[in-house]
């Protein structure tokens, strides 16, 4: 079984589905009936019949191995923090179940078949959102998400407010299971909850990427800038993908501007400031390290993150440290910065727009300045998210503290890594959102000229949910509006 970034992505808006075939159960069944089979050697196995981490010399007596098994998902249950948006956790599901479908794990197909009715049934197992360390996998979160198994812990359903997992079963029509050996390892062991909140961080940012070029584009025309910059030979001779793409979109969006042709000529200006003229540069670099940080997690999305690993067909159970999450807190620690350096852009051209000095628009956007204070403070809105998203986006990849007395002595920090990769998008979403709204009131100062076709729709959009600033009154709603249109995908060049 493998899923594509997009089936990914369908999945953590709540579209997708998942389905198991007779291949994925053989994996599986196979799987299991080695972990049965290594057991009658009598060998000592690690967390199948030893104990965990510093603890792995303790071996266990096949009577204890059940009672084990529980005992490792309950300590590891301790995680503290608000809980996990219902997106990450539908996408937490979903990998685990991608991972034990791929026949390495040990597991039994009534642990994997009650993992899928829980996706099905959109039953999700309250999460919080702080304690792991992303290595030896995502413990504490895998292990409240497993506890949703054994009938402990919390699952809300169909949006309602959580209630405790055994009364949900039953609900479901669904009974506790009973762990066998191996099973609460390899519920525990992996990093698909580090995984599903960097895809989180990167769906949402691909959603403010889109924007954010409509918005830039839409602010050049509002501020009257050139599209000379835009010029495709530029941007072939030095030769980036990313800003090659970029300059693409922005020439297509800015196609057929009445305002571009009213300043094609007699116009004193030379160069724009870089917030306008280097949007290919930047942007483009955005679009390569999401590019690439996609692929990271497309790939891991897919793997194998349990430990140890089961090869049937060699009979052979393999320990190793796949659990080390040190891919997905790169790819997210990327997505942050990519993040943070679209809406830092983005701030600096709403600056431009505000001063009339450089945009030859009305001071702060608003006729009877003085009287009115217009966009001023949503600039000041706008520089906190940017002044914010600058200290998150310090790498957390580059963090690292040793646990389980000193047995895991070097971890990724991917789980936070991927939290505040979400956080950051939220603000640059934000940040668009404003800078869009800025944008269409720049837009409207040149009427009865028009912008593009294409930022006219763009425009329209903005409209249909803020009406056309004319003297003071809290935007504050409108800028939750236009946000919501952009994490919602509305915005597609």
């Amino acid at each position: 079984m493998k899923l594509t970034l997009q089936q990914l992505r369908e999945i953590w808006s709540g579209k997708g589905d998942l389905k198991l075939d007779a291949a994925d159960y053989k994996r599986i069944d196979d799987s299991a009936a080695a972990v049965t089979k290594a057991l009658a050697t009598g060998a000592a196995l690690y967390g199948i019949n030893t104990g965990f981490g510093k603890l792995a010399s303790k071996r266990i007596n096949d009577a204890d191995l059940a009672q084990l098994q529980r005992n490792l998902v309950l300590s590891h249950a301790v995680g503290v923090g608000v809980p996990l948006d219902e997106r990450v956790v539908r996408l937490a599901l979903v990998l685990k179940i991608v991972t034990l479908a791929q026949g390495r794990s040990g597991v039994r197909r009534i642990v994997v078949d009650a993992l899928l009715n829980l996706f099905e049934r959109d039953a999700l197992p309250v999460i919080p959102s702080q304690g792991s360390v992303g290595a030896s996998g995502d413990l504490a979160p895998l292990a409240h998400l497993s506890c949703a198994l054994i009938g402990e812990g919390y699952i809300g359903f169909a949006g309602a407010n959580p209630i405790p997992a055994r009364e949900m079963l039953e609900v479901l029509g669904m009974a506790p299971i009973t762990l066998s050996a191996k099973e609460g390892l390899a519920l525990l062991n992996g990093t698909q909850v580090s995984t599903a909140l960097a895809l989180d961080a990167l769906f949402r940012t691909q959603d403010v990427f889109r924007a954010a070029l409509i918005s830039g584009a839409m602010s050049t025309d509002a501020m009257k800038g050139t599209d000379a910059p835009f010029d495709e030979r530029i941007h072939l001779a030095r030769g980036q993908k990313g800003q090659i793409e970029v300059a693409a979109r922005l020439r297509d969006l800015m196609s057929g501007s009445a305002i571009r042709e009213s300043h094609r000529t007699g116009d004193d200006r030379v160069q724009d400031p870089y917030s306008i003229r280097c949007q290919p540069q930047v942007m483009g670099a955005c679009l390569d390290v999401l590019n690439s940080a996609a692929v990271t997690l497309e790939i891991e999305a897919n793997a194998v993150t349990d430990n140890p690993l089961v090869f049937a067909e060699d009979d052979v159970i393999l320990s190793g440290g796949n659990f080390h999450a040190e891919p997905v807190a790169f790819a997210a620690d990327m997505i942050s910065m990519a993040a943070a350096e679209i809406a830092s852009i983005s701030e600096r051209r709403l600056a431009v727009l505000i001063d009339p000095v450089l945009s030859g628009l009305p001071a702060f956007l608003v006729k009877e300045g003085g009287l009115n204070s217009g966009f001023m403070i949503l600039q000041v809105t706008a520089a906190a998210l940017v002044s914010e998203n600058k200290t998150l986006a310090h790498p957390a990849v580059v963090d690292t503290i040793p646990t389980s007395a000193n047995q895991e002595d070097h971890v990724s920090m991917a789980t936070f890594a991927g939290r505040k990769a979400g956080d950051i998008a939220r603000n640059a979403a934000n940040v668009i959102a404003i800078e869009l709204l800025a944008a269409a009131q720049g837009v409207d100062f040149h009427a009865p000229l028009k912008t593009s076709p294409a930022l006219q729709k763009a425009h329209a959009l903005v409209r249909s949910e803020s009406a056309h600033l004319d003297q003071d009154r809290s935007l504050a709603v409108d800028i939750d509006r236009v946000r919501l249109l952009i994490e919602t995908s509305a915005f597609t060049p």
